[in-house]
């Protein structure tokens, strides 16, 4: 047990001593059983033969690329109609994948494979040029020849039969003859361990790899590869989280690309970052080095610049779900409401003092002694009346959905779900049983399509609860556990589609099946609204079901920080859609802590506050009356923005484009903003610059290129460069691109532009999606074109004589400029 694990345990220790010392008992007997099952049902490491691809044999052309093959394994190169390039080691192909959104996308049939110099070949096609050497390393180039990215051949250890086990295994050919690409002899098979080493240029920088707390940029370090509940609350320096996927998004003077390894096993990412005019004038190449504890070696590699890629990453793994227009108001939850009483007297406060509020969440204390899809009649006497009491109020109510079902007979889910197999089950066929909320508990096995389809049909109790949406916690999944990883035995058996496997192979998709069938169940049973559904765990793809928050940040200025480099990492992972507990999750913030905490929030996605049993109170008037006015107007911004935030969730569909994006989302050659973390674009017309130190009252602020307006003073700033803003506790800085046209609600709820001047000679414009309801029904896409003439700044609808929206004009084209 690593340092890391060890402070773990002590947190899960922590946690579950808050319900009583007989739980943490049956901690202990849960992580026992999980360590005795994994002792007799898995094998132990032991040696392994390693293996390197040896040299080129050979090749076979193929649609949109071929196999090359080399004296101990073969290599499939693919080029999608995208532009996307698979890489399959040993056989390996695109499906079956969770990752993948349907079918596996077109070939290029344009791509040609042909002999390269040296003995060894290369795909060329029209988007991208792809390089295997003689002995087996990949080169991903540009189509005019620079290179993007070069992955080494990988090396395998596997199980050697015991007979055959010496003090050494040198590496070869496999001893029986068989072909190393050979069923069950790649690095599919259990066991197969392998490591892949890969060069990036000196000045790439690392972006993605899921939710991590220590971004969005990631520096030189190593990263696990393995969804965890950090135990309790976690802070920058803890690592992995709830949400891992083997995603890098990489940033370069040569290009942006996106590398994903299709493997969803344990696994470690260290990195290196590169340094310029290292030792002696020569540049040392960015590293990353890939292990995984077993699993395929298969990737795909999709380049251009960040929005193309983004765009390349959602039509591979699927659109992110579109959230209902509700969803992107204010979320107000809290471990403990305890009653109905206590749900009235927080949403009457809110409805008392003016303030905009969308949801309010109902988090275990609601269930029957934490028992999911069951309601504590005490405490909630009548839930489908509050709800619809709610509902008139304009304020939907979620429910949490946690996967561990109490293992008792009697209880209807339990039963229900061993008429129809639905557990898991460990080697010999009996239930794995952990330990949850509800106690002793059964998990249900979201690999199976049977058991999806039966959890899904569970939903029908929420629904005629009252509630609107759902929010997934606890599913990494998590059995408390005094000792050791707080999950399943890695031994446990799981469906995996029919083909049948353990828990180091669905461990990191568990979050994602179980969002697919909460998503689609509730599609099923209420045909004529969208969903809202997010998850705290998941993996590639999971944007096709929902959105993620934090989890369990802590209460402090660095888990402040944090907040933001989870959205922005998970942004360049696919998943547009996520927030972090306002406020944190643990203590209690200080009022100014909170506000900024609020401030920042106002502007991202998922918009709530949230925290624990035992945590301070989170409603903005608990915080004194300067902190209650400063968030009244966060929150009626929000609701001004509302407009603008729908258009983004609808182009976050179409084109897999985050609402929240890096600061050198359209200028990734601007080295300087590449290293910038505390600031961000939301869309492409704003730019947002929480305040994320206490005390500040003014903060600097690197710009992109062009001109932005402060939108606070009216005066413009010139980019690249750097301004130092005012940033009181009324405000954070908000700065407007020169020419955008931004979409907002006006006085009357109606859809106003609001149109900054292009600086002189320039154009500018935006676009506006209006959503047509909570339903399926396809929106109108209308796009403006700005322009400024002799002072004289003029719209244009696109289609139309005239714009059918009110105009009003912010901003100047003679403003002073500042750097």
């Amino acid at each position: 047990m690593d340092a890391r694990e060890l402070v773990r345990s002590v947190k899960s220790v922590a946690a579950v001593r808050t319900v009583g010392s007989a739980r943490g008992l049956r901690s202990v007997r849960s992580a026992w059983r999980r360590w005795r099952a994994d002792s007799v049902e898995l094998p132990p490491p032991g040696a392994g033969r390693a293996r390197v691809p040896g040299e080129a044999v050979g090749a076979e052309p193929q649609p949109g690329g071929g196999v090359v093959r080399f004296a101990r394994s073969s290599l499939r190169v693919r080029v999608a109609a995208g532009g996307a390039v698979f890489c399959g080691w040993d056989g390996a192909a695109p499906e079956p994948s969770y990752a993948l959104a349907g079918a596996c996308p077109e070939v290029d049939e344009r791509a040609v494979l042909e002999p390269d110099t040296d003995g060894g070949w290369r795909v060329v096609s029209e988007r991208v040029l792809v390089v295997v050497s003689r002995l087996g390393a990949v080169e991903v180039r540009t189509p005019g020849g620079v290179m993007l990215r070069r992955d080494l051949p990988p090396r395998w250890w596997e199980p050697v039969p015991a007979a055959l086990r010496g003090p050494a295994c040198p590496a070869g050919p496999l001893s029986d003859g068989s072909p190393a690409d050979a069923p069950g002899r790649g690095p599919g098979a259990a066991g197969s361990r392998w490591v892949q080493r890969s060069e990036v240029t000196a000045d790439a920088r690392f972006f993605g790899l899921g939710g991590r707390a220590a971004g969005p940029r990631l520096r030189t370090g190593s990263y696990r590869l393995w969804n965890t509940d950090p135990g309790g609350s976690f802070e920058p320096g803890d690592d992995p989280l709830y949400v891992t996927m083997p995603v890098q998004l990489v940033v370069a003077d040569a290009g942006t690309h996106l590398m994903f390894h299709d493997n969803s096993w344990d696994g470690r990412v260290t990195l290196w970052e590169g340094e310029e005019g290292a030792g002696s004038g020569h540049d040392r190449p960015g590293r990353c080095e890939l292990r995984m504890d077993g699993g395929p070696v298969r990737y795909w590699v999709m380049a251009g610049t960040p929005a193309r890629v983004l765009h390349a990453w959602a039509a591979l793994t699927g659109a992110p779900a579109l959230p209902p227009a509700w969803a992107l108001g204010h979320h107000h939850a809290r471990w403990g409401f305890g009653s109905e009483r206590e749900v009235r007297r927080v949403v009457t406060g809110y409805r008392e003092r003016g303030l905009p509020l969308s949801a309010l969440h109902l988090d275990i204390d609601h269930y029957r002694g934490h028992r999911v899809f069951t309601v504590d009649r005490e405490r909630f006497p009548d839930l489908p009346g509050l709800a619809a009491e709610l509902r008139e109020q304009g304020v939907r109510l979620v429910s949490i959905v946690d996967p561990a079902v109490k293992a008792e007979p009697g209880l209807a889910e339990y039963d229900s779900g061993v008429a129809a197999g639905a557990f898991v089950r460990d080697g010999r066929g009996r239930e794995v049983r952990g330990e949850v909320w509800p106690g002793e508990s059964v998990f249900p096995d979201f690999t199976d399509p049977k058991v999806r389809a039966w959890w899904g049909g569970l939903y029908a109790e929420r629904l005629a609860q009252g509630f609107s949406g759902v929010w997934h916690d606890m599913n990494e999944p998590v059995s408390f556990a005094a000792f050791g990883d707080p999950t399943l035995p890695r031994s446990a058996r799981h469906v995996l589609e029919g083909r049948g496997g353990d828990h180091r192979e669905a461990h990191n998709v568990y979050g994602l099946a179980m969002a697919r069938a909460g998503y689609e169940g509730l599609c099923e049973l209420r045909t004529r609204e969208r969903p809202f559904l997010f998850s705290r765990s998941g993996w590639a793809g999971m944007q096709r079901y929902g959105g993620t928050w934090s989890g369990d940040v802590a209460t402090g200025w660095p888990g402040l920080r944090a907040s933001l480099a989870l959205v922005l990492g998970l942004g360049l992972c696919g998943v547009p859609y996520s927030g972090p507990d306002i406020g944190g999750f643990t203590g209690s913030p200080s009022p100014e802590l909170y506000l900024r905490w609020f401030q920042l929030g106002s502007y991202l996605p998922l918009f709530r506050t949230h925290a624990a049993i035992g945590a301070g109170r989170r409603e903005p008037w608990e915080f004194g009356a300067q902190t209650l006015d400063h968030a009244t107007a966060a929150l009626r911004e929000r609701v001004r923005l509302l407009p603008y935030f729908m258009t983004l969730a609808h182009l976050a569909r179409r084109t897999g484009a985050p609402y929240v994006r890096p600061v050198w989302w359209r200028s990734p050659e601007d080295r300087a903003l590449r290293d910038c973390e505390d600031a961000f674009l939301l869309g492409d017309s704003l730019l947002v610059a929480p305040v994320l130190e206490q005390g500040a009252d003014r903060r600097a602020v690197r710009l992109p290129r062009g001109r932005w307006y402060d939108t606070a003073t009216g005066l413009a700033h010139e980019g690249p460069g750097q301004v130092l803003l005012d940033a009181p506790l009324s405000r954070i800085p908000v700065l407007a691109r020169a020419g955008s046209v931004v979409p907002v609600a006006g006085a009357d709820g109606r859809v106003e532009l609001e149109v900054w001047a292009p600086a002189p000679g320039r154009t500018g414009g935006g676009v506006l999606i209006t959503d047509a309801g909570d339903g399926w029904e396809q929106p109108e896409v209308v796009r403006f074109t700005t322009r400024s003439r002799g002072g004289v700044v003029t719209v244009e609808q696109e289609g139309a004589e005239e714009v059918a929206y009110p105009v009003r004009v912010r901003g100047s084209a003679a403003g002073s400029a500042a750097r």
